[in-house]
């Protein structure tokens, strides 16, 4: 193979993991250099009050560099909360859906499954589309929804990780009601007018950091519904209120979250870095569709993710073949999700473009070889 992984430094692998995933080798490096000492102050990140001047500013850089990132105007804030965005399945419909109402769900997958399940547990909550029945193939057109004009909010997932779609455009509400995300995986992956969107939420441990903290993007008119009476630690209003500090938050995490957040804007900001998305992807979605279906892409080509790639072999043996011989390349995580087996190939931000290409080569030998 012309590219491999035995030549990354560190002896590091090729990660292709869905989450946890890959991390900036930029990142892992700052943070190693500051771990005993942050900036001189005399302790890690790891060791300082959440209260102190030090991780005043971690917060405030970590805020300030993705709201560059997205141009995000001051009508939304910014909350750096716990719990992964599981916890926003729920989190949402507490604080935005009054009693008695409804809220519409866009179902392309498990995890907007998820989200609508949960909400279904609290309230009502209905399905403007739910592509199960079709296997979760492509993410629906504008036509295709049945949208409640006087839904709470309507709520869809920009990229399902284990189905591999991806939305291109965003659907559009009816007048006054709020359009919400989930966007934990292509988080900061290319540009989106974060200003169309009453909520957006994203746990970070697929482009923006660690597992331990997840980033809420809310608009702040939106407080107002935050009903009297809810557990404080599920109030947006007063985690706003405490700027993400009513209680310890996850410090390092943060901390890391806001070192990739500073690493995107010195590539160029998200154009850029979708644009070295999209070459990524490229590669491997080439490799797919020059096979003559010895690999076959579970998603629709209008929805196919840059940042999850799914596809199947002839047969589940050739499969786990695949998986091993890749493993023995260092390429590594490639097994697909156990709902819908196959392969997975998941290239978030910092998974660097020569992974992208030793895929693709492998891809092609492994035809040949088996084929």
């Amino acid at each position: 193979m012309a590219t491999s992984a035995s030549a990354q430094p560190y002896g590091r692998l090729f990660n292709f993991s869905a989450g946890p995933a890959v991390l900036p080798l930029s990142v892992l490096e700052q943070a190693q250099a500051e771990l005993l000492n942050w900036r001189g102050v005399g302790m890690s990140v790891l060791e300082m009050s959440h209260r102190s001047a030090a991780f005043e500013t971690i917060l405030g850089e970590a805020e300030a560099d993705l709201r560059a990132l997205y141009n995000l105007p001051a009508t939304h804030r910014v909350l750096f909360l716990p719990g992964g965005a599981t916890l926003q399945f729920a989190m949402q419909p507490l604080n935005l859906r009054a009693g008695g109402q409804s809220a519409d769900y866009i179902v392309t997958g498990a995890w907007s499954k998820a989200a609508h399940k949960e909400a279904g547990r609290l309230g009502l909550a209905r399905k403007a589309f739910d592509g199960e029945a079709g296997q979760f193939t492509h993410f629906p057109s504008q036509a295709e929804l049945q949208l409640d004009p006087q839904a709470a909010y309507l709520h869809f997932c920009s990229n399902e990780t284990i189905h591999g779609v991806e939305n291109t455009a965003e659907p559009v509400p009816p007048a006054g009601v709020p359009l919400t995300c989930d966007a934990s995986s292509d988080f900061i992956s290319r540009p989106v007018d974060l200003s169309q969107y009453g909520l957006v939420y994203a746990g970070a441990q697929k482009n923006a950091g660690p597992a331990g903290v997840t980033i809420v993007i809310v608009r702040e008119d939106l407080l107002a519904r935050t009903p009297a009476g809810l557990p404080l630690m599920l109030d947006y209003k007063v985690q706003a209120e405490n700027r993400s500090l009513y209680n310890t938050p996850p410090c390092f995490p943060i901390y890391m979250g806001g070192l990739v957040f500073k690493g995107a804007r010195g590539l160029g900001g998200l154009a850029a870095v979708a644009e070295r998305n999209a070459a990524k992807a490229g590669l491997v979605y080439t490799a797919i569709d020059r096979s003559g279906g010895f690999y076959r892409g579970l998603a629709r080509p209008d929805s196919r993710s840059q940042m999850n790639i799914t596809f199947r072999l002839p047969d589940e043996a050739l499969e786990n073949q695949f998986v091993k011989e890749a493993a023995k390349e260092g390429l590594d995580g490639l097994k697909g999700h156990r709902a819908v087996g196959g392969i997975r190939a998941s290239l978030y931000n910092a998974l660097p473009p020569e992974a992208a290409q030793a895929l693709a080569e492998f891809m092609t030998d492994f035809q040949r070889r088996h084929g």
